[in-house]
C-alpha cells in the first residue's frame, strides 16, 4: 500500500499497544514502524534497477525481519522513553514496558507487510527461506475507501483525551472499519472472478491460468488477464458495467527474447511478473517487456499504456540487461489516463 496509509495503520497500531500510557507519543511510534520496512528503498542507489526490483517488499517486509526489527526497535525505544533506573525495579516503565515497546514494533512492522500482501505486487513474507510473493491481489496499492475512514478515526484519536473511553473506541473503530474493507475486497474478488469465467464460458474462451486484481484507486473496476496458450486475453469489468464483458487479445511474443530461460534478467522478470508477461517492439525500436497483471490503461496497442514496462537490451553474447523500468501513464497524460480510469468505473 502507499506510505500514508502504512503510517495510518501504524499509528493506530501504536495507539492500541500504548496509548494509555504514552498517548500521541505512541501514535508516532507506531507511525514510525510501519514505515521501517519500506525503508528498504534506500538501499536503490546501491543496487542496479533490476537488483532493485527484486529486492523491494522483500526481506524486510518478512515476518523474519518483523520480528527481529520488533525485538531490537522495541528496546531502542523502551530505552529511549525510560532512561531513570531505581534501585528496586530497574527501569521505570511508566512509559511502557520493554514488552510492550517490542510488541509495539513487531505489530507495527508485520501489520504493514500483511496489508501489502493483499495487493497486487505481493510481499516476500517468508524471506530469507523462501523467495515466494504472497499476494492475495485483493486491493490496489492505494484505495480511498481503506485510507480515508481510516485518517479521520486516527485524526479524532489524536485530539481525544488520553485514556479516554472516546479515544479507544475511535482508533479501535478505525482498526475495524479497515480490516473489514480487506474482507469485503476477498469477497469482491469471488464475486468478480464469477463473472470473468462466465463471460469466459459464453466466449468459449479456453485457458490455464488467469490473474485477477482491482484497477488503481478503486474496488470497484478490476482486471483479467487469461493465459489461453498462444495468447493472452485482458478485460476489465466494473460494478456499474451493464454491457458485457468484452475480450482483448495480447499477443505474448515469447519469441522475442527467444531461449533465455537460465539468464538473470529473464528469470527475474518472469519471477515478478508472475509469467504474465509479453514482449514487443516499442516504437523507439527498443524490446519492451509488459507486466500483464495490472491490464492495461486503454489501447494496448500503445507502447505507454502497460502499467508496469520494462525495456531490454540483449548482449552480444547473448544475455539480457534491463536499461530501464517504466511505470504509470507516460508523462502528460496523466490527467488523460486518470479522466479515462474514472469514466470506466462508471461502467462508460
Amino acid at each position: 500500500m502507499d506510505s500514508v496509509t502504512q503510517i495510518i495503520l501504524g499509528a493506530a497500531v501504536g495507539e492500541a499497544v500504548l496509548g494509555k500510557k504514552m498517548g500521541n507519543k505512541a501514535v508516532i511510534a507506531g507511525a514510525i514502524a510501519g514505515t521501517i520496512p519500506d525503508l528498504d528503498v534506500l538501499f536503490g542507489p546501491f543496487m542496479s534497477e533490476l537488483e532493485g526490483l527484486a529486492f523491494h517488499r522483500g526481506i524486510s517486509h518478512s515476518i523474519f525481519i518483523a520480528i527481529v526489527g520488533g525485538l531490537f526497535f522495541g528496546w531502542c525505544g523502551f530505552r529511549l522513553f525510560n532512561k531513570k533506573r531505581t534501585q528496586l525495579s530497574g527501569y521505570d516503565s511508566s512509559q511502557g514496558s520493554l514488552k510492550e515497546w517490542q510488541l509495539l514494533f513487531f505489530l507495527g512492522m508485520l501489520t504493514h507487510a500483511l496489508l501489502d500482501s493483499f495487493t497486487m505486487y505481493g510481499t516476500q513474507l517468508f524471506a530469507p527461506f523462501s523467495d515466494y510473493r504472497v499476494a492475495f491481489n485483493s486491493i490496489s496499492v492505494a484505495d480511498f475507501f481503506y485510507t480515508v475512514p481510516f485518517a479521520i478515526c486516527l485524526l479524532i484519536t489524536i485530539f481525544s483525551k488520553r485514556g479516554s473511553r472516546k479515544r479507544r473506541f475511535w482508533n479501535y473503530l478505525g482498526l475495524g472499519v479497515s480490516s473489514i474493507y480487506l474482507i469485503f475486497t476477498l469477497i469482491n474478488k469471488s464475486v468478480m472472478i464469477s463473472h470473468f469465467k462466465s463471460a469466459l464460458a459464453d466466449q468459449n474462451i479456453t485457458y490455464t491460468e488467469y490473474v485477477v486484481g482491482p484497477t488503481l484507486l478503486t474496488n470497484f473496476l478490476w482486471n483479467i488477464t487469461v493465459d489461453a496458450g498462444d495468447q493472452y486475453y485482458s478485460a476489465k469489468y466494473s460494478w456499474f458495467d451493464k454491457s458485457p464483458i468484452q475480450f482483448e487479445s495480447l499477443e505474448k511474443n515469447h519469441h522475442l527474447i527467444g531461449d533465455a530461460e537460465e539468464d538473470e534478467t529473464i528469470y527475474i522478470l518472469k519471477w515478478f511478473t508472475k509469467g504474465f508477461y509479453n514482449v514487443i517492439i516499442n516504437s523507439k525500436g527498443q524490446l519492451q517487456l509488459n507486466d500483464l497483471r495490472y491490464g492495461t490503461f486503454g489501447n494496448s496497442n500503445l507502447d505507454n499504456n502497460f502499467v508496469f514496462r520494462f525495456i531490454l537490451e540483449k548482449n552480444s553474447d547473448g544475455s539480457y540487461t534491463m536499461t530501464s523500468q517504466e511505470g504509470g501513464p507516460a508523462k502528460g497524460e496523466e490527467k488523460k489516463v486518470m479522466t479515462q480510469l474514472w469514466n470506466r468505473i462508471k461502467g462508460v
